[in-house]
């Protein structure tokens, strides 16, 4: 994988990363996922990205070289992730959304069992009856495994410490490899569940796959 395939404008970079495979190895085992479904972010041209506002602590990984790991915490329980792209200074990213488990499925199926089980726990304390879903330990279908972005990191093993890794690093324990590709035409859509920048047809999936995840519109509070 070369920097400068990761380093062109983000709508150019995020339907290539479709097909590409990204390899997590940690003391637990390996993980590999082919990926299908992501989302550019177009720093501070985009009200939807983390980069809009300018620099943070939190967003400092998306100001540097292409083929990063740009890792983040969202809703107080999900860990997220994203490849930097473009030109160092200039911020963008790809948020990584869905993908199938070609490698080490036993272990992405039991971290996702682990992750029903935390709910279950999280459930039972707030007073909330589990459904028949997560009394399942072993419960997900394998094509959920990593789909969605927030599965996806779990199926992975990767978390906060993922932060700032470089994906294109020799030994690196996050790689982004080439993978077998996709060679057909991406569907297009609006990013999921924002509120600002809501129309732009910047969600990018192979089709018809069954591990892409199902469109969530942003749902406004309501007020009481």
């Amino acid at each position: 994988m070369r920097r400068s395939l990761l380093a062109g404008p983000v709508l150019e970079v995020a339907p290539r990363l479709l097909g590409m495979v990204l390899r997590s190895t940690t003391s637990d085992g390996t993980v590999a996922v082919r990926l299908t479904e992501v989302e550019a972010y177009d720093g501070p041209n985009d009200p939807g990205s983390h980069a809009y506002r300018g620099q943070t602590s939190r967003n400092a990984v998306m100001f540097g070289p292409a083929g990063f790991l740009y890792v983040y915490f969202t809703y107080g329980m999900h860990f997220c992730m994203n490849v930097v792209a473009g030109s160092e200074g200039q911020p963008s990213a790809v948020l990584l959304r869905a993908g199938e488990v070609i490698e080490g499925v036993e272990l992405a199926r039991v971290r996702r069992g682990r992750l029903t089980e935390q709910k279950v726990v999280v459930n039972q304390a707030a007073g909330i009856r589990p459904g028949p879903i997560a009394k399942r330990r072993n419960g997900n279908p394998d094509r959920d495994l990593a789909r969605g972005p927030a599965r996806l990191c779990v199926a992975l093993g990767i978390g906060r410490e993922g932060n700032g890794v470089d994906l294109l690093a020799k030994n690196s324990p996050i790689e982004l490899l080439d993978g077998p590709g996709f060679d057909g035409v991406p569907a297009t859509g609006p990013r999921v569940g924002l509120r600002e920048a809501a129309d732009r047809p910047w969600r990018f999936w192979i089709p018809n796959d069954p591990t892409v995840s199902p469109y969530r519109p942003h749902v406004p509070k309501k007020r009481a």
